[in-house]
C-alpha cells in the first residue's frame, strides 16, 4: 500500500444528528485499517446515492468505506441508546463497533445515515473488540439487499470491505467492515435512553427530530408526540406483516432494533423459514424462543409499549392522561398488523377483489394449519400453488401429507377462481436460503466470493423464475434441521 493518505472524495457529508442531539453523539474516529480490500460494492444502491461506483473503488473511496478518510467537515459519531435486550433492561449501549459517518442528501431530496459496522472499539464497547468478521458483513449484504429486492423496508449493504486484520471468535477469522445506509439510526432505544436521561428538553429534540425526518405530518397534528407514536406503530406493524409474509425471522428483535423509520436493521442471527412452523427460532442465543418467527407480531408490540413509555411525558403533562392516550394508541397496532397481513395473503392466494373477508380468511387460516401440520417448504409451497391455480394443483399436493385435506382446501380456493399471475407477483422464487447463505459465506471466508456474487445477482430479481437457477429455489436437502445462526459479535 502507497504511504501516502488518499485525497478524501468530494463527498459532503451532513451533521445534522450530532448537531440536535449531542448528548447522543459521542465523537470518534474508526480504526485503521491494515490492508483495505474491497470485497463487494453496491453499484446500484451508490448510484442512488448519487456516488461514483468508479470513485468508491479508489484508495479514496475505500477511505470513505473504512472511515479513514473521511470528507472536511465531517462528524463521525458513535450513537448512544439503551434497550431492553431479551426483555432484560440495559441502560446503555450505543454503537459499541459502529460509527456514523454523517448524513448524505439524496438527488431526490431525502437523507440517508452512511454508517459503518466493525470500525473497532468505541466508548460504548464493553467487553467486545469493536471488529467484525468477514461472514456476519456478508450476511448482512445478502438478507438487506434480498428483503430490498423483495420490497421490504430495510437499510442496505452499500459495501463489504476486508480490513486485513484477524478476528479472534471460536477461531480465527478475517476480518471486514460493512458500510450501510439507512434512513436513520434513530431507535426505540434511543428515546429510552433519552428519557433515562431525565432531560425532557432531550427527549423532545430527538422527538422533532424523529418527526421532521421520519413522520412530517406528526407536527400538524393536535398532539405532535402522539401522532409520532401512531405513525411508528403503523409502520413496525406494516414491517412485522411483510416480514411473516415471505418467512423472515429477524432472530433478535431487542428495542434497539427497532427502528422509527420502519425499516429492517440489524441483521445479526436473521434467516428465512425452511418448513413452516411459528415456533421456529434460529438464533443461537434465543433459548427461550422470545425471537421467533410466530413471536415477531407480539414481540414488536411489546417493542413498542417501550416506546410509548419513553414518551409519556411529551404526550401529556398529566402522566394518568398520558397513559390513556397511549394505550389507546397502541390499540391500533393489532388492526393495522391484521389489515396488512391479510392484504398480503389475499395477494398470495391471488383471491379477488371483492371476496367476502370471512371467505378469504378462513381460507388462508386452513392453509396455515394444514402447511404447519405437514411442514412443508414455505417459499417452495406458496410458489407452487400458482401452478395448482393454473389447474396442475400435483407439484403442491406432493408436498403434504394429508391428502384429502389439501384436496377439500383446494376445491373451496378453486371456486372462487384465484389469479396465478397475481400469485407470481407475491410468492418469490428466490430467498435467501439459509444452507446456500452458509454455503456462499463459508467460500468467502475461504477467498473465494464467486457464490456470494452469484447470491446476491439471483435475489435481485425474487419473483422472476429463470433457467439455469433451479438450485437457488430448491429447499435444503437436510430439511434445514438444526440450523442455527449467531450474532457475529
Amino acid at each position: 500500500m502507497s504511504t501516502t493518505a488518499p485525497t478524501p472524495l468530494d463527498v459532503h457529508l451532513e451533521h445534522r444528528f450530532a448537531d440536535a442531539l449531542p448528548e447522543l453523539a459521542m465523537a470518534w474516529q474508526a480504526e485503521d485499517v491494515p490492508a483495505a480490500t474491497l470485497l463487494t460494492l453496491n453499484e446500484e444502491h451508490a448510484l442512488e446515492l448519487g456516488l461514483d461506483p468508479a470513485h468508491l473503488r479508489s484508495p479514496a473511496g475505500l477511505g470513505l468505506l473504512t472511515g479513514t478518510v473521511v470528507p472536511a467537515g465531517a462528524t463521525p459519531v458513535a450513537q448512544a441508546y439503551a434497550g431492553h435486550q431479551f426483555g432484560g433492561w440495559s441502560p446503555r449501549l450505543g454503537d459499541g463497533r459502529a460509527l456514523l459517518l454523517g448524513e448524505l442528501a439524496l438527488p431526490d431530496g431525502r437523507m440517508r445515515d452512511l454508517h459503518l459496522k466493525g470500525s473497532g472499539r468505541t466508548p460504548f464497547a464493553r467487553g467486545g473488540d469493536g471488529l467484525a468478521a468477514v461472514g456476519p458483513m456478508l450476511r448482512e449484504h445478502v438478507v438487506s439487499e434480498a428483503l430490498h429486492h423483495l420490497g421490504i423496508p430495510t437499510t442496505r449493504a452499500l459495501a463489504v470491505v476486508a480490513t486485513g486484520r484477524e478476528v479472534r471468535r471460536e477461531t480465527l477469522l478475517p476480518g471486514a467492515l460493512l458500510a450501510r445506509t439507512a434512513a436513520s439510526h434513530l431507535r426505540v432505544g434511543s428515546f429510552q435512553y433519552a428519557r433515562s436521561l431525565g432531560d425532557p428538553a432531550l427527549l423532545r429534540r430527538l422527538a422533532d427530530q424523529a418527526i421532521d425526518r421520519h413522520h412530517p405530518d406528526a407536527r400538524t397534528a393536535e398532539r405532535p408526540y402522539l401522532a409520532l407514536l401512531e405513525a411508528v406503530t403503523a409502520a413496525q406493524a406494516a414491517l412485522v406483516a411483510q416480514w411473516m409474509l415471505v418467512g423472515f425471522v429477524h432472530g433478535v428483535l431487542n428495542t434497539d432494533n427497532v427502528t422509527i423509520s420502519g425499516e429492517t436493521i440489524d441483521y445479526g442471527p436473521c434467516a428465512f423459514l425452511d418448513a413452516y412452523d411459528p415456533a421456529t427460532s434460529f438464533s443461537s442465543i434465543d433459548e427461550g424462543g422470545r425471537y421467533a418467527y410466530g413471536q415477531q407480531p407480539t414481540v414488536t408490540l411489546w417493542n413498542l409499549a417501550r416506546l410509548a413509555e419513553a414518551l409519556l411525558p411529551l404526550i401529556d403533562d398529566d402522566e394518568e392522561q398520558a397513559v390513556a392516550l397511549a394505550t389507546a394508541s397502541l390499540e391500533g397496532y393489532s388492526a393495522t398488523y391484521t389489515a396488512r397481513l391479510d392484504a398480503g395473503m389475499r395477494r398470495k392466494l391471488g383471491l379477488p377483489e371483492g371476496l367476502a373477508d370471512d371467505v378469504a380468511n378462513a381460507l388462508a387460516a386452513d392453509l396455515l394449519a394444514l402447511m404447519r401440520e405437514t411442514g412443508v417448504d414455505h417459499t417452495s409451497f406458496w410458489r407452487r400453488l400458482s401452478a395448482a391455480a393454473r389447474g396442475d394443483a400435483e407439484p403442491a399436493r406432493a408436498m403434504v401429507l394429508d391428502l384429502a385435506a389439501f384436496d377439500a382446501w383446494c376445491e373451496r380456493w378453486r371456486a372462487v377462481d384465484p389469479d396465478p399471475a397475481v400469485m407470481d407477483r407475491h410468492n418469490p422464487v428466490y430467498v435467501p436460503r439459509n444452507h446456500l447463505v452458509e454455503e456462499a459465506l463459508t467460500a468467502a471466508t475461504g477467498g473465494d466470493l464467486g457464490p456470494v456474487r452469484t447470491l446476491i445477482d439471483v435475489l435481485a430479481a425474487p419473483y422472476d423464475e429463470r433457467p439455469g437457477l433451479e438450485r437457488f429455489a430448491q429447499p435444503d436437502p437436510d430439511g434445514g434441521a438444526g440450523f442455527r445462526t449467531f450474532c457475529g459479535t
